[in-house]
């Protein structure tokens, strides 16, 4: 039981990192957009998502290890 609630903090913390690079590189970037940040957005932005993707990565990693987790 406990093992699951864990599994849901891990997943809910990489909605909502996902989430707040999204917000970050929204109220940052788009109010004072030029040409500039249409050739970086992209570098921008995936550094901005990189917490939420490693925070994924251990939580799918944690599930894997423990047998109950699908491959997706």
């Amino acid at each position: 039981m406990m093992n699951k609630f864990y599994s849901f903090l891990w997943i809910g913390s990489a909605i909502a990192l996902s989430l707040g690079g999204l917000a970050a590189f929204i109220f940052l970037f788009v109010l004072d957009f030029n040409i500039y940040w249409l050739i970086l957005s992209p570098i921008i932005f995936s550094l901005y998502q990189a917490p939420a993707v490693y925070v994924f990565w251990l939580w799918k990693k944690r599930f894997r290890k423990n047998g109950k987790g699908s491959t997706l």
